[in-house]
């Protein structure tokens, strides 16, 4: 695994070359408890020169060990960027371009808010702390919560 992407700007095919490989998965490190990355960031990219413009386009792939939000249970999951693109001005003097950063922060943006084990986890049961994945919970189903009454009784404005 590479420690980070370098394009050599000076030695690139006119026409462009494809970059393809995986970055270290210590590039990206969230210090997050419930969300850790693995097996690094795979890529693979166009790279072309476009006057003083560098034109990268491609995809990526991050897997993630991670703690579901609803239940708490553990999973993997896999970020997919199937449309990066980014473009960085060069130079005549500019020799190399490090895209590692480019790399992470569109894993980082793919990220979801609160990741889940699956769309129909069903969380724990607010009163006992049961997975509800694992079958229903002996709690009574009539707890009320009171604290909306008053807002209930309010008529709509006419």
């Amino acid at each position: 695994m590479d420690a980070k992407l370098l394009i050599d700007v000076a030695r690139l095919d006119t026409e462009g070359e494809d970059y393809s490989g995986v970055l270290d998965d210590a590039v990206l490190e969230l210090n997050d408890d419930y969300l850790k990355p693995f097996a690094g960031i795979r890529y693979e990219l166009f790279v072309q020169q476009l006057g003083h413009e560098l034109l990268i386009r491609g995809k990526l792939e991050q897997d993630f060990d991670a703690v579901c939000s609803r239940c708490g249970g553990d999973f993997d999951f896999t970020v997919r960027v199937d449309d990066f693109v980014t473009s960085l001005e060069v130079d005549e003097k500019t020799e190399f371009v490090d895209l590692t950063d480019e790399l992470r922060e569109s894993i980082i943006l793919s990220l979801p808010t609160y990741p889940v084990c699956r769309e129909d986890c069903q969380g724990v049961c607010a009163q006992c702390g049961k997975n509800l994945n694992e079958g229903p919970c002996s709690c009574r189903a009539e707890h009320h919560d009171s604290r909306w009454d008053v807002l209930d009784s309010l008529s709509k404005g006419e």
